[in-house]
This record gives structure tokens, sequence and C-alpha cells, in this order.
């Protein structure tokens, strides 16, 4: 499974991005997508996920309300709208897929996103 994440980039505080993650390869059976972060200095955490049917989802406390996962399952791709960025929301942002017919998690490379006060 490769990962290729794009949208990434600079933003004014309050401004938005949309992040694109297409999935590629051996997509049968990823039954979950999502988004992770990493600021300098700091761990890698959980931004948002969503299951396969899309009925599911699951965010980090810090962007519930401001960010909204969705996928298209057709295209083997996810997506992350985030609205009303802050500083704090710097990082770059890390595209996840786990296959249950693979046995394993996958990663794109990152795409670093920028918020300006």
């Amino acid at each position: 499974v490769q990962l290729v994440e794009s949208g990434g980039g600079l933003v004014q505080a309050g401004g938005s991005l949309r992040l694109t993650c297409a999935a590629s390869g051996t997509t049968f059976g990823i039954d979950l997508m999502g988004w992770y972060r990493q600021a300098p200095g700091k761990q890698r955490e959980l931004v948002a996920t969503i299951t396969s049917g899309g009925g599911s989802t699951n965010y980090a406390d810090s962007v519930k309300g401001r960010f909204t996962i969705s996928r298209d399952n057709a295209k083997s791709t996810v997506y992350l709208q985030m609205n009303s960025l802050k500083p704090e929301d710097t990082a770059v942002y890390y595209c996840y897929a786990r296959s249950i017919f693979l046995r394993g998690d996958y990663w794109g490379q990152g795409t670093q996103v920028t918020v300006s006060s």
C-alpha cells in the first residue's frame, strides 16, 4: 500500500486547508484510514480516523468541531477538511491506513501545514 498526501501549505490563523491522501497498490482490505500529525519536538498524535464504511469517525479533542474527515472508497482516498486553523495546528500531517488483508499499518511521507498568527 502506498499513500500520497497533498494539500498542505501556509495559511493564516482562521483559514482553511484541505488535505488529500490517495492510496494505491493493494487497497483491498483497508478498513481504517486517517490522519496523524507531528509538531517539532513532540510525539506523533492522532488527528482523525474513519472506517471503511465511513460510518464511524474519531477525532482528537483539539480538532473537534473544526476538522472533518471523509472518505471516497471508490477512489481509495481520504480527505481532511481543516477550518478555523490555529498556530498550534502547525505540524507535519501524515496519512495512515490499516489493512486487515495485508495485516499491516501504512504511512504516507507527510505534508507540512503551517499556520501563521
